[in-house]
């Protein structure tokens, strides 16, 4: 009697422990689906553009961010209305117009073009402290998921550009703000 009552305990344990581990294993799909969905996909790594690239107005700040699922760049142009942007992977970077060549480390170049000016001709000031081939001012990006590096290319004719270096050619999205330009490049192709 004692043999049974062991040998039934030990099959409504293994039971128990079957049904739970099945439990569990079902669950983990409905996390893994839940986790990739609160990340954006689709957002392509081709070239975008929006409105006009050469502006009047002047670029204050550039700062950057991390997010769970994207590493973040903000450019502000308090004034500047719906600020024009053309970002797209290079292969080297150069300062425009001069044609200077710029190294930028990371596995991939994002060459990203403000309509903003980071120089005031009428007041004879910088309104953003970058040098050209510099490393951003105020800019630490150590640490960061996707961003390597980020250098100044510099302002000129109404737009300011900046070289940032990526772990990868990953997607990217750019959004366009009242006074500012927001570009996210996402951790992976599957964020």
């Amino acid at each position: 009697m004692r043999g049974i009552r062991a040998a039934m305990t030990a099959l409504a344990l293994a039971g128990t422990m079957l049904g739970t581990a099945a439990g569990t294993a079902g669950a983990a799909p409905a996390e893994v689906s839940r986790a990739a969905a609160a990340c954006p996909t689709g957002w392509g790594s081709g070239a975008k553009s929006g409105g006009a690239v050469m502006g009047a107005d002047h670029l204050t700040d550039v700062r950057t961010g991390r997010h769970d699922c994207y590493d973040r760049i903000v450019f502000d142009v308090p004034g500047g209305g719906q600020v024009g942007y053309a970002v797209q992977y290079v292969d080297r970077f150069y300062a425009d117009p001069s044609g200077q060549y710029i190294p930028v480390a990371g596995g991939a170049i994002l060459d990203i073009a403000v309509g903003a000016w980071s120089y005031d001709l009428e007041a004879g000031v910088p309104t953003y402290p970058g040098v050209v081939g510099r490393p951003l001012p105020g800019v630490n990006i150590s640490g960061y998921s996707t961003f390597r590096d980020a250098r100044f290319g510099g302002t000129s004719e109404g737009q300011s550009q900046v070289g940032l270096g990526v772990r990868a050619r990953l997607p990217f999205r750019v959004i366009q703000l009242a006074d500012r330009v927001v570009v996210d490049v996402a951790h992976s192709w599957t964020s």
